[in-house]
């Protein structure tokens, strides 16, 4: 019924005309775009999710995620270095369950905080959209293990992925796809990993000056057979937004819908985005 639903209200929104621009915030699919050489791109936001699931720890609640972060740095025309992260994310714990990891739990009362692990990333785009062609680009990030597994919301693995992206504007629409390979550690055993296939679709449209409406579907597969590794399970979300843009400023708000069990039943995510000039590329 989420996926049905919100499928539904996809269609609806981008039942509107005119024209689409790059992905941003509140989207996480990965536009092959890159912010101008010498520009930074920043991005700030809030984050809330209902029934927020913490498999290796034994943890679920509502999930706080404040001062969510994003920087992208223009060192060429066709390249640039990313940066992600969050302030804190604190955890209002409605449910333990007996979990791998439970025992090191250092958690005084019924909420918890820390926080976020930080994405180093690079994109490259190597082929510009043309009339009949997409835009295509290659994104490989780094997964850092800042949040400690005391708190309960970190694993204390170091994740890589590498994928490309693809996009392309149809009339009125910017149509956007990932497709990759994510290897991420087991916070049981150091010596095991498991590959999962990340994805994600994501479409846009403007609906007036300066306005756009925005839906995606984004996730990553298992593909060991039996039973993955604790934490490295699929997991898939579905968003549906819009943006406003007023001049370098983006001011934008999302619902999200867990398609899986292990994702949040529902959540809101609202932020902005900002493009300067910093620097001179030589």
């Amino acid at each position: 019924m989420r996926v049905v639903g919100t499928i539904w209200l996809m269609v609806v929104m981008l039942g509107a005309a005119a024209t689409a621009s790059a992905q941003s915030r509140p989207l996480v699919t990965e536009d092959p775009e890159t912010v101008g050489p010498g520009q930074i791109l920043l991005e700030g936001g809030v984050d809330y999710a209902k029934e927020a699931f913490y498999p290796a720890s034994g943890l679920q609640g509502t999930l706080w995620r404040f001062g969510t972060f994003g920087l992208s740095f223009g060192v060429s025309s066709i390249a640039e270095i990313q940066l992600d992260g969050g302030v804190r994310n604190t955890l209002s714990i409605t449910n333990r369950f007996a979990a791998p990891l439970d025992s090191m739990l250092d958690i005084a009362g019924d909420s918890t905080s820390d926080v976020e692990d930080v994405v180093v990333g690079a994109k490259v785009r190597f082929l510009s959209e043309g009339v009949r062609r997409p835009s295509m680009a290659v994104r490989f990030s780094t997964r850092l293990p800042n949040a400690g597994n005391e708190s309960g919301l970190g694993l204390d693995t170091t994740d890589f992925h590498i994928g490309l992206a693809g996009a392309k504007t149809i009339q009125s629409v910017r149509v956007v796809g990932n497709l990759g390979l994510g290897i991420l550690g087991d916070p049981e055993r150091g010596d095991r990993q498991n590959d999962v296939i990340t994805y994600g679709v994501s479409l846009a449209r403007a609906v007036a000056s300066g306005v756009e409406v925005v839906a995606e579907f984004n996730g990553r597969a298992n593909t060991r057979s039996g039973v993955p590794p604790i934490a490295t399970e699929s997991r898939s979300v579905m968003r549906v937004g819009s943006r406003i843009t007023r001049g370098p400023v983006r001011l934008d708000g999302a619902l999200l819908f867990g398609i899986t069990e292990r994702d949040p039943t529902w959540g809101i995510s609202t932020g902005f985005t900002w493009v300067f000039n910093a620097f001179r590329v030589q």
